[in-house]
This record gives C-alpha cells, sequence and structure tokens, in this order.
C-alpha cells in the first residue's frame, strides 16, 4: 500500500494530472479533425455514373476494400445516423438511457455527502444501488441488443452494398502506382 502512496506523489509531483487534459484534449481535436476531413462530398459519395455491377467476387472484394478506405468518413456518419434513428425509434431504450444518464448525474451533483432520514441513513451507495434496481431491467426489458444487431445489420448491408456497386474512381489507379514508388 505504500507504493501507491509514493506512485500518486510522483504522478503530482510530475504534473501529469495538469498536462494529461491538454494532451488528450489535442488528441481528440486531431481525430476529430482527421476523421471529418474525410468525409467526401455528397457528390461524389452519390455518383450514379459510377454504379454498376462487379463481374466477379474478386472485383466486388476489391471495391469493397478501396472504397471502404476512401469513404470511411461517410460510412462512419452512416453508422451515427443510424444509431441515431435507432435510439430515438426506441422510446423505451431512450427512456431508460436518459434515466440511468440523468440518475447517475443527479446522484453525483446532489448527493455527494450522506444523508440522515429519521433512524435511516442513506448514502450515494444506497442510491446507487437503487438506480441499478430499476435501470438495469428497464434497460433489458428495452432490449439494447437486439437494437445492437439492428444497427450491425443495416449499416452493414447499406455500406458494403455501396461499396460493392460503386466504381473506384480513376484516383485508385494511381494510389496503386504511388503505393509501388514509396
Amino acid at each position: 500500500m505504500d507504493y501507491l502512496v509514493r506512485a500518486n506523489d510522483i504522478f503530482k509531483s510530475l504534473k501529469v494530472r495538469r498536462l494529461l487534459p491538454s494532451k488528450l484534449r489535442r488528441y481528440l481535436k486531431f481525430q476529430q479533425e482527421t476523421r471529418f476531413s474525410g468525409i467526401r462530398s455528397p457528390v461524389e459519395f452519390f455518383d450514379y455514373h459510377r454504379i454498376s455491377r462487379p463481374a466477379d467476387l474478386n472485383q466486388a472484394t476489391s471495391r469493397i476494400s478501396y472504397n471502404t478506405r476512401y469513404f470511411s468518413g461517410n460510412y462512419g456518419l452512416i453508422i451515427a445516423v443510424l444509431a441515431v434513428y435507432a435510439i430515438l425509434t426506441n422510446y423505451l431504450l431512450l427512456i431508460s438511457l436518459a434515466f440511468l444518464v440523468f440518475g447517475f448525474a443527479a446522484i453525483n451533483k446532489f448527493a455527494p455527502d450522506a444523508t440522515q432520514f429519521g433512524e435511516h441513513t442513506v448514502t450515494q451507495k444506497h442510491l446507487y444501488t437503487g438506480l441499478f434496481v430499476i435501470g438495469i431491467p428497464l434497460l433489458w426489458i428495452s432490449s439494447p441488443i437486439g437494437t445492437f444487431f439492428w444497427l450491425v445489420g443495416a449499416s452493414g448491408f447499406l455500406i458494403l452494398g455501396h461499396a460493392c456497386m460503386l466504381e473506384p474512381g480513376v484516383e485508385s489507379d494511381y494510389a496503386a502506382i504511388q503505393d509501388n514508388v514509396v
């Protein structure tokens, strides 16, 4: 136990605690910039002139491989939109998630210390237990697993269908040449 106290003192003395949030913020900002920079224009994403049926399985596989890398930002956006749709249309799931999230927030904000009610003392542990006793069965009834598998199936169908049917652009030929040169 003594080594934990020393490690905590070293952690404080190195001022890592102050640097970590700024580094984390910079990393998240970088991830956000790179993720949104990967989103292609709707004109390019919905180019109906490039839609054709692949000749064989090898061509379909190569199209899927290229298009999933090239349109990864757009596909991520599709998954996000489908996830929001799934949560908004499953009212019980929305209510149970809101109940759990706002319950945690309310317990942390309004009940940090134990409260005395007559002869009974109510602590945060008791409140969390009550939140779980109500929230977990409510969450289970709302079928989050079914919603998750619907999300996986719907996004997989849309993404693989789009990636398979859309011919890679001219830039895909140059990408192969550029990879060989480097």
